[in-house]
């Protein structure tokens, strides 16, 4: 907690990626603990804190409203509240929601502190049995034109490990593209639904 007069935390907190077992004690603690949790998504967040018998006030933060979002949380920080911030599964602001809080709380000189937890590229590069001495993560792809031409040859070009996070939906037509881009004797791996 805060004196007096000074800013609040910003708590970045990793939440399961399938596996509501997956969390630490220490984000347990800081999400019952923090004045208000900024959740991608509050109905996805609240299976996690009932679970665990958290009542802890959540406010939506996503794509669509992080321009009102924003400017609201940072005040409660400026007033002296810790917030926590979490994504839907993983690490916030990993491929997920939440980049304009953390970098506005920066920018004002709020403090921002991670509490690690589970993340999906991470399990599944522990898992995946392919090796390489240096690892980048993409994300998304973009999803046609140009740039994702651009960013196929880019990932072709790469001798490293590459980690991209794909929809269900799109995965056949990526793993194509990549195919074509990287040629069959590259080496690629698979993950879903990783703790479940």
């Amino acid at each position: 907690m805060t004196a007096a007069g000074d800013p609040g935390t910003l708590y970045v907190v990793g939440t399961p990626i399938g596996n509501l077992e997956d969390i630490s004690m220490r984000a347990l603690r800081v999400l019952g603990e923090v004045a208000m949790i900024a959740a991608e998504d509050t109905r996805v967040t609240a299976k996690l804190l009932n679970r665990y018998q958290i009542s802890t006030h959540q406010l939506s933060l996503n794509a669509h409203n992080a321009a009102r979002a924003v400017p609201k949380l940072i005040g409660r920080l400026r007033a002296g509240e810790d917030v926590a911030l979490v994504s839907d599964a993983g690490t916030p602001v990993v491929s997920d929601p939440g980049h304009a809080l953390v970098s506005e709380a920066a920018a004002q000189g709020i403090s921002v502190t991670p509490i690690p937890g589970a993340c999906a590229a991470i399990a599944a590069v522990s898992a995946a049995g392919l090796t390489g001495t240096e690892m980048r993560f993409f994300g998304f792809l973009p999803r046609s034109g140009r740039r994702r031409q651009d960013k196929l040859t880019a990932l072709a070009l790469d001798p490293g490990l590459i980690v991209i996070y794909e929809a269900p939906k799109r995965l056949s037509h990526t793993l194509a593209d990549l195919a074509r881009a990287c040629g069959p004797e590259r080496p690629a791996a698979v993950f879903r639904e990783l703790t479940k």
